[in-house]
């Protein structure tokens, strides 16, 4: 890295700061462009001409003309380049290539083995991002990095996995192998934050400088904005709501405590829940869906019962959604946010989960807090954390250092 306030320095923000409004504002014209970021039109003018050459930034159309000559109009040149996106998940790795754009071009999804070493998950790692630029792009110079959004708690300044709960792995080197293999700059993130940037480029928080966005799955985890800057935290756990209590007397949690959210509103409490009901004497549809073999239920089953008024289903959705009512209660309460997005699996069954939540919220939230935020939920899709995989990438190319990670600058 070239030092902030060295000459070379200074010249590598300023074209981060261009190609950000390029990004943000095109069609755009360079005298627009000198406005504003503030720099002199002859400096933009050089800057230009340098992201041109380098084919970042390419010339469009003509603008409208305000008395003399009609300007020239720049945009991205987004199809130029690519990013690779790869979430590492719990059960599954998925790679996908993506334009400037953020456009998902391809993607390859690929399963782990069981009970692999870390060596045998970095290779399924390699072997997805091979497959995948390979479908993408035959040169590879045309991939201007790769990200990694990993599950767990993950160290992004060494690119190190610290621990993968799922599959009990640690310490991963995921960036030191990445970048030996494929000689390409490599980012990594934990999933849920790398979503969030996700959310702050693409998605429903943009333009918004405090929300969170938690996700509700296997696990459940939150990635905070904090004044357009994603909070990491002093050991970078920030955001692991899935481990406060909920209930001190509830059921014990894989951390090794009781109650904790995710024993209450993850896809496996769900799980047992509604076998718990279905042992007890509770008629559902889903009993004969898993042929009498209650450890089949997932959280799917539970959603497509509760579509056809099965009362199990629709009271287990109903006080999952009371349950993370409480736990996004104590997050309002405590950071005061605009926004909260909820994604995962749980969040396709907002039918039967927003209303019980919205309700708990309400009995839970000081009044000024609770007046000030929207819930909402996440619009990004199957590929959500790949995709903020690669903005990782993204946030490199266009933010200028030190500004911070979510760019709202202009």
């Amino acid at each position: 890295m070239i030092p902030v306030g060295s000459f070379q320095g200074m010249k590598s923000l300023n074209k981060s700061a261009i190609l950000n409004v390029v990004r943000q504002y095109a069609p755009i014209s360079r005298s627009k462009i000198a406005k504003l970021t503030k720099l002199t039109p002859p400096t933009v003018t050089n800057l230009v001409g340098e992201l041109i050459e380098s084919h970042l930034v390419v010339e469009s159309t003509l603008g409208e003309s305000t008395g003399g000559r009609k300007p020239i109009l720049l945009r991205i040149n987004s199809s130029a380049f690519y990013v690779i996106g790869v979430y590492a998940g719990a059960k599954r790795v998925k790679a996908v290539t993506a334009n400037l754009d953020g456009h998902v071009v391809k993607q390859v999804e690929m399963k782990y083995s069981n009970n692999q070493t870390s060596e045998q998950f970095l290779l399924t790692l390699e072997t997805a991002v091979e497959k995948v630029m390979q479908s993408t792009h035959p040169i590879q110079e045309s991939f201007l990095g790769i990200g990694v959004g990993m599950h767990g708690l993950v160290d992004p300044e060494q690119g190190l996995s610290l621990f993968a709960p799922h599959l009990n792995l640690r310490h991963i080197p995921i960036k030191a192998a990445l970048e030996k293999r494929f000689k390409l700059p490599v980012e990594v993130e934990n999933d849920v934050r790398a979503q969030t940037l996700a959310e702050s480029w693409f998605g429903r928080g943009a333009g918004i400088p405090n929300f969170i966005c938690v996700h509700v799955g296997t696990g459940v985890g939150a990635g905070i904005i904090i004044d357009n800057k994603l909070y990491r935290g002093t050991s970078f756990t920030a955001g692991e709501i899935g481990h406060t209590t909920i209930d001190s007397n509830g059921p014990r949690c894989s951390c090794g405590n009781y109650g904790c959210l995710e024993t209450m509103v993850g896809g496996a409490a769900l799980a047992r829940r509604a076998g718990q009901a279905i042992r007890c004497g509770k008629e559902s549809i889903i009993e004969e869906w898993v042929a009498g073999d209650l450890d089949k239920i997932n959280g799917e089953m539970l959603y497509r019962a509760a579509q056809r008024d099965d009362q199990v289903a629709i009271e287990v959705l109903a006080d999952t959604g009371r349950y993370l009512g409480i736990g996004l209660a104590n997050l309002i309460n405590t950071l005061n946010p605009a926004l909260i997005i909820l994604s995962g699996g749980v969040s396709r069954s907002e039918d039967f989960i927003l209303k019980p939540l919205l309700k708990t919220l309400e009995k839970r939230t000081l009044t000024k807090p609770a007046d000030a935020v929207t819930i909402t939920i996440s619009e990004l899709g199957e590929n959500s954390f790949a995709i903020g995989a690669f903005t990782l990438l993204l946030i490199k190319l266009f933010t200028p250092a030190g500004l911070g990670d979510v760019v709202q600058i202009f």
